[in-house]
């Protein structure tokens, strides 16, 4: 059995917040809770002012829709609340999922406002999705987004995951490495993400292997007798320069090359990086060891990647922790789940808003779709439009896209192609969604990344990537807040 799948594993269903058990009671006993109900999840800000996110978590939201049950011990402790009617306990009991889901596939580069999951279901029931959708999604998302700004900054060198004791709780450890496999990283230190999703898993020894031994070189050759085929040596258990290279080359010299093997690399996890690096290359490259790679750990993360590497440090790959697994710069993903429409007896589409003195809060609202444009010559992304769900672009004829705030801001499109990013997950309760592999998703994201514009892509003062209304969408807005306001 997947050790951490939300389907056959665990059951997850009450990890929601008491007010959508409360409202979910309160639709049913009002006689509404059938009422066909559109939620959408999207979020406002972009972390570190970047330029882009990553959708991630998908996979796992599957996962919890389709295995969403409550147990007789869970119906036992709403019942002991007396809070719930007894009617909607037995509803409650007999919990079957019967709407429809529509998201933006994992790996693809997300922007606010967007509805990057939309929920179709009888209300009672996609009032109880809210708090497991957003957590998954939140969560994963933010490690997955800062996971490629680090793995950019790296600029080709290997990423490596080293933050599972650093993360908060298995789950954080687990799926937060998953993330970073779709973000970039290319291995884990987390064996049971090895064992569960197929992500590469990497790590040598700890500075306790080191002083266990009565000195650093019979550390060393032990080690390297033991793995004569993956040796990397941990060096800066005692001095780097004065101890650890010089031992760490002596076993290759001494163990090794007689064995036909070669050292591995290096690492370093304390010390002035940059420094130390470019001392230590000197030191193997003399040794006849140009084939040793230098690996590097130590609280690092985009900024302090950057710096040093801009400093002649010399780095082949990274072992990135902390700040990786906790996005300890911003660790919050500010995605909501908001109602955005629900349907009257006659199965029209009623649009809903939320209105705000803060122009960002003030909702999106109805039934509605995302296109993406793309540069028929050149594959970069131009912009994404936010339509009605009955909206269909037609790439063959000019487009017009506009701010939604500042509308005189306009650019007519011409040599472009449209793809529309919602899939369908769920129909009418049953999944009809193929997921991909994790490796296919990694790949996804990467050619992701490929399509969107550096401008977009650096990390300080990123061009604002245009995410507008279609001319409908933006009038049924502007008329809901006209509207509403006029109510007051």
């Amino acid at each position: 059995m997947n050790k951490l799948n939300l389907k056959n594993g665990r059951n997850m269903s009450m990890l929601m917040d008491f007010y959508e058990l409360t409202m979910s009671n309160g639709y049913f006993l009002d006689g509404m809770g059938d009422t066909t109900a559109y939620f959408d999840m999207f979020f406002r800000k972009i972390p570190e002012d970047g330029g882009y996110a990553i959708m991630a978590g998908l996979e796992q939201v599957i996962e919890y829709i389709e295995g969403l049950k409550f147990d007789e011990d869970d119906i036992e402790y709403l019942r002991g609340l007396n809070t719930f009617d007894e009617r909607f306990l037995n509803y409650l009991q007999n919990f079957k999922f019967t709407g429809s889901v529509y998201a933006i596939p994992e790996g693809t580069l997300i922007f606010p406002g967007e509805p990057i999951l939309t929920v179709k279901a009888p209300v009672k029931e996609a009032q109880l999705l809210e708090t497991m959708i957003l957590l998954t999604i939140n969560h994963q998302s933010l490690i997955a987004t800062k996971t490629s700004r680090i793995v950019r900054a790296a600029d080709g060198r290997p990423v490596m995951e080293f933050g599972s004791r650093r993360a908060q709780g298995p789950d954080g450890a687990m799926f937060g490495a998953r993330a970073s496999y779709i973000g970039g990283a290319a291995a884990t230190a987390a064996t049971i993400v090895g064992e569960e999703f197929g992500m590469p898993v990497a790590g040598t020894m700890a500075h306790s292997w080191v002083q266990f031994y009565d000195d650093e070189y019979t550390a060393f050759k032990k080690y390297s007798e033991m793995y004569p085929d993956n040796s990397v040596l941990l060096v800066d258990t005692y001095s780097v320069l004065n101890s650890g290279v010089p031992n760490a080359i002596r076993v290759a010299k001494e163990v090794l090359e007689p064995m036909g093997k070669r050292l591995k690399g290096i690492r370093l996890d304390s010390g002035d990086i940059a420094y130390l690096t470019r001392k230590a290359r000197k030191m193997l490259d003399d040794a006849g060891l140009t084939d040793c790679k230098i690996v590097v750990s130590n609280s690092l993360d985009e900024h302090i990647i950057t710096s040093i590497l801009q400093q002649g440090a010399q780095i082949d790959s990274f072992g990135v922790g902390e700040r990786l697994i906790t996005s300890k710069s911003e660790p919050v993903f500010g995605g909501v789940y908001k109602l955005a429409a629900v349907e009257n007896d006659e199965g029209q589409i009623i649009p809903k808003i939320k209105i705000s003195e803060n122009v960002e809060k003030i909702t999106n609202p109805g039934f509605k779709k995302v296109y993406r444009f793309f540069d028929k010559d050149t594959h970069k992304a131009l912009g994404d439009v936010i339509t009605m769900a009955d909206e269909v672009i037609n790439d063959k004829e000019p487009y017009t896209i506009f701010d939604p705030v500042y509308t005189w801001k306009k650019k007519t499109l011409t040599n472009y192609y449209v793809m529309e990013l919602q899939q369908e997950i769920f129909r009418d309760g049953k999944l009809v969604y193929n997921s991909p592999t994790l490796e296919e998703t990694r790949n996804y994201t990467k050619l992701q990344l490929d399509n969107l514009w550096d401008e977009v892509k650096r990390f300080e003062n990123p061009h604002t990537y245009y995410i507008d209304l279609s001319k409908k969408l933006w009038n049924v807005k502007n008329e809901l807040i006209t509207k509403l306001k006029g109510e007051k």
